[in-house]
């Protein structure tokens, strides 16, 4: 069985957490690494300089209409992460970005339970045809839980990711709306003991 998490608006508190988590070179080892600056890296906004801006600055962030920011809780109510969907809404397809930062429930099937959370979303109230991921081959892990939900390669790329001054190749997984009800209901219950 899968543990319950739910996927909530982002509060300050919750980027501040972020913002902890990407400072720990273990996270962003699995992440994207740092900057030139010497800061972590991270998708569609700085932790610490949202935090520093002010409420518009804030409301643009994350009431973009093209870009989904969740903050992911699990079951007993603990931030335990971030979810986004970058949403091309002329193509009805989004890519997928993922981060469980507790580091100690790693491995412990939460960042699918998210997968599947914003899945849902994408393909429930947004109507979206296709969702993607491109996955560096640092993470192994990613691209194993991608495949596990049921995700499909359609391609590698060449030195697409720079972490830590080191261009790294990256592969392509996207998944289908019309392929997603029955890889769900197949994961679900392959997930039931």
């Amino acid at each position: 069985m899968f543990p319950e998490v739910t996927l909530v608006t982002p509060t300050h508190e919750d980027i501040q957490r972020m913002a902890d988590w990407l400072d720990d070179p273990e996270v962003n080892a699995v992440w994207y690494g740092v900057g030139d600056d010497g800061k972590s890296l991270h998708t569609s906004y700085r932790p610490e300089a949202i935090l520093v801006g002010g409420s518009e600055e804030w409301d643009q962030t994350f009431t973009d209409e093209n870009r989904t920011i969740f903050s992911v809780y699990s079951g007993d109510g603990e931030h335990i992460g971030e979810g986004q969907l970058a949403i091309e809404w002329p193509l009805l397809e989004a890519r997928i970005d993922l981060l469980i930062g507790r580091k100690d429930l790693w491995h412990h099937h939460y960042g699918t339970s998210a997968l599947i959370g914003l899945l849902d979303h994408a393909f429930g109230p947004l109507a979206l045809h296709r969702v993607w991921v491109d996955l560096p081959e640092y993470n192994e892990h990613g691209m194993v839980m991608a495949q596990h939900v049921g995700f499909v390669m359609e391609g590698h790329l060449r030195k697409t990711h720079r972490k830590n001054d080191e261009w790294y190749d990256s592969t392509v997984f996207g998944l289908l709306s019309d392929e997603y009800p029955r890889r769900r209901a197949k994961l679900m219950e392959t997930a039931v003991i």
